[in-house]
């Protein structure tokens, strides 16, 4: 995939007996537009995207929102936030609101597995790498396969993310 800031590898798995006809429904062909949702990997020193959902672009203008997009992210990170830090604050806190997202509280409906790990994730002193599933596990005395479930709720939600390699996870910030 290349999205005009670069140029990146994308893997979807499919179910072996249905892969012929979603491809076909779905009429992606190279050199084509399409969106993609997935997780950043990294094997070796070789990162990836692992799709979960690839579809093809039908409305144009999703085009051109991709990249006033990355400019503004781009912007934001090499010249700071646009607005004065009040101005940035307000906007957050009206799209947290928007999203069911406030501060301390956490999105309804989250379980109390992804609730203790965004918790332990919050409260652990950490580098910029984030925390490993396995510390996690152990932090909290639960199974490593429970606490990749609620990590997987909660990336879902887009509240934490994975760092040097899929198994280590920090939080997003919103400021």
């Amino acid at each position: 995939m290349d999205d005009g800031t670069g140029a990146i590898e994308v893997k979807v798995w499919n179910d072996r007996d249905n892969f012929d006809e979603s491809v076909k429904q779905q009429n992606i062909t190279e050199n084509s537009y399409v969106r993609v949702w997935g997780r950043l990997h990294s094997m070796g020193s070789k990162r990836y995207v692992g799709a979960h959902i690839i579809r093809p672009i039908t409305d144009f203008n999703e085009i051109n929102y991709h990249l006033l997009e990355t400019t503004v992210v781009h912007l934001s990170f090499t010249r700071g936030p646009p607005l004065g830090e009040k101005a940035v604050n307000e906007q957050r806190d009206v799209q947290m609101n928007n999203s069911g997202y406030r501060g301390d509280s956490l999105p309804a409906g989250l379980s109390a597995t992804a609730t203790k790990v965004y918790r332990c994730l919050e409260t652990t002193p950490q580098s910029n790498e984030g925390l490993h599933q396995q510390d996690i596990a152990s932090r909290l005395g639960m199974d490593i396969n429970e606490v990749i479930r609620g990590g997987d709720q909660l990336m879902e939600l887009g509240l934490i993310y994975t760092t040097v390699d899929e198994n280590t996870w920090a939080i997003l910030n919103m400021t």
